[in-house]
């Protein structure tokens, strides 16, 4: 049977240039970087050196901070919740799942991606794990994912996460996709929603450049990327009509500077936020 595929499936080259910057980092493992991520690293070296220089930040910039972000929020969430269970969505080549089964080996962790990316990170893993589950293989936006939800016990809490992949989607579609999570872990003991977006670049002075990178982004990914929020009450605004009952917004100034604000609603002008979503019985 030939699986059902959405026309929302194309991300094409990201998965393999941040794999690369994350084993850049140090956080990865050679197996998960490719020749393909290497060459686009190289590529675009001499644009992220300039945008570190001039616009306080860059493409792997926000990936690190992104990554630090979730990686904290997730480990809270094992602390908080011993038996929690992970689905990491869109996973492409990030190293988290390896991370975290090695450092949490009592935790349920599957990964899901679409097909092709499915089968490589499926074939990384099994050089460095070994004996690992499938990697699921199911398009986001077609029914077929009610099935990933399935491999998982309903007794026990259930974390979703994705990282580097919301602002892919037109603004429908992306509230399509939070039902869909929404409606689909609605069984679960307690329902947790970990990820990042970036928001439009309204306090930054280079603003204008950087919305035309997001245009070339665009183009050269054959998706929607955009900006789709200036505040972080947009953002919470969206996920309640979503489902979601409880939303907390964070910054990296207050995550990596302890930028302390009388109320959470200011746009502080870092390039990239995170996002804990969560429903509870």
């Amino acid at each position: 049977m030939t699986q059902q595929l959405s026309k929302h499936r194309h991300i094409s080259f990201t998965a393999h240039y941040t794999g690369y910057i994350w084993y850049q980092m140090g956080i990865s493992h050679p197996a998960l970087a490719t020749a393909k991520g290497k060459t686009l690293a190289a590529l675009v070296h001499p644009i992220e050196s300039w945008a570190e220089k001039y616009v306080g930040g860059s493409m792997r910039t926000t990936l690190k901070q992104r990554h630090t972000m979730l990686d904290h929020d997730l480990q809270e969430l094992i602390q908080q919740y011993p038996d929690i269970q992970v689905l990491e969505i869109a996973c492409g080549l990030s190293p988290r799942g390896w991370w975290f089964r090695q450092h949490y080996p009592n935790i349920t962790y599957r990964e899901l991606d679409l097909p092709d990316m499915a089968a490589t990170k499926q074939a990384a893993l099994q050089q460095i794990e070994g004996e690992v589950d499938d990697v699921l293989s199911v398009d986001l936006f077609t029914e077929t994912f009610a099935s990933a939800f399935e491999v998982f016990d309903p007794k026990r809490p259930l974390v979703i996460i994705s990282e580097g992949l919301i602002n892919y989607f037109e603004k429908p579609l992306l509230q399509q996709l939070i039902k869909s999570i929404v409606t689909y872990g609605q069984d679960f003991k307690e329902l947790h929603y970990l990820t990042d977006l970036y928001p439009e670049p309204t306090q930054n002075k280079l603003a204008t450049i950087i919305w035309n990178s997001s245009r070339l982004l665009k183009w050269m990914s054959r998706s929607a990327f955009s900006f789709h929020f200036k505040t972080p009450a947009e953002v919470e605004s969206f996920f309640y009509e979503a489902g979601f009952k409880q939303v907390v917004i964070q910054q990296p100034k207050q995550f990596f500077e302890q930028q302390i604000l009388e109320n959470n609603q200011q746009h502080l002008g870092d390039l990239v936020w995170t996002i804990k979503a969560s429903n509870n019985k």
